[in-house]
């Protein structure tokens, strides 16, 4: 495994090279890092299931470079999938739609459904316009983490994870802190109106912005989507929520709420925004520091923070389980 300086000249164009190749590449999106192989390639995706170890039948997203290539993968598209595209992509948005002849099984999980995003960060869709140059039509990329485990957010997080499962000839693009920190949205476009399968950044307000009406509420949905099990994004160390902290047990919370007397504050961020940034980092040095527990107090309201309320209750949900 090699790690290139995103911004230094050539470094993109590796990455592209090794993806044609059958290599893994992992790189950074706005929302989290991603580990990704020629969508098309299903020699390069099995590994991306072995290096996670994900089951075969959780799907993958396939990133594409803009709208235009949507029709390569989907059919059936509805309108307001349409509209959504246009409004909020590139960004951090997934859309579930009917499937093309050109999403095989290797990619959707066996389903008739394939999970379609366009990123917004200028590595990841410099990767994926080079790649097409290079005749590719996807980068398949879940998060670069081990199936079930917290998303990273940075590079060295990758190689602490995932750094001695990849081989000689796969590359990671090293840039900066992913900037929203946790992973997109994604939304079912299959039915009359659109379901919110995974809060995200683009949030259920925004869409009814662009739409002029609610979501789907009612109806469930049968699809198996990325991220979207009962328990998920789960650090080693017990997660509580609105818990009091003993002495040495970790605590999360925005920086307006003191810290309890001899528990160790992991971040205080001032808003909304940065406690999703930050959360997963915290809770990976909650695990460094293999504290016994951390309690998280999340913040309240719409928007963002509902997919960070989603996230927390996962990991809950998860400890509870085992």
């Amino acid at each position: 495994m090699r790690s290139l300086d995103a911004s230094l000249h050539g470094s993109i164009e590796a990455a592209a090279k090794a993806l044609k190749q059958g290599n893994l590449v992992v790189f950074p999106t706005e929302t989290v890092y991603g580990i990704g192989a020629d969508a098309l390639n299903s020699g390069g995706v099995k590994r991306i299931y072995q290096v996670k170890n994900r089951p075969l039948d959780h799907p993958l997203i396939v990133h594409i470079s803009s709208i235009l290539k949507m029709n390569d993968w989907a059919t059936k598209i509805p309108d307001y999938a349409y509209d959504l595209a246009r409004d909020f992509w590139p960004g951090p948005m997934t859309l579930v739609l009917n499937r093309s002849e050109l999403a095989e099984d290797f990619v959707t999980g066996n389903q008739n459904t394939v999970a379609i995003r366009v990123p917004a960060h200028p590595v990841a869709l410099g990767l994926l316009i080079e790649f097409e140059s290079l005749g590719g039509l996807g980068i398949a990329a879940p998060s670069a983490n081990k199936f079930g485990a917290l998303s990273p957010t940075n590079a060295l997080d990758v190689k602490e994870e995932l750094g001695d499962l990849l081989n000689q000839n796969d590359l990671i693009l090293v840039e900066a802190q992913c900037s929203i920190g946790i992973e997109s949205t994604i939304i079912d476009c299959t039915q009359k109106k659109p379901l919110i399968l995974r809060p995200g950044a683009v949030t259920e307000e925004l869409i009814i912005g662009t739409l002029g009406h609610k979501m789907s509420h009612k109806v469930k949905s049968k699809i198996r989507a990325p991220g979207t099990l009962q328990t998920h994004y789960s650090p080693k160390t017990k997660v509580t929520i609105n818990s009091n902290p003993k002495k040495d047990e970790g605590f999360i919370a925005l920086s307006s709420i003191t810290t309890p007397k001899e528990a160790i504050r992991l971040i205080a961020p001032e808003n909304i925004q940065a406690f999703a940034n930050q959360l997963y980092a915290a809770l990976r040095k909650a695990d460094h520091l293999n504290l016994k527990s951390v309690s998280i107090i999340p913040p309240e309201g719409n928007g963002i923070a509902v997919a960070i309320r989603d996230r927390i209750d996962r990991m809950v949900t998860n400890h509870f389980e085992i």
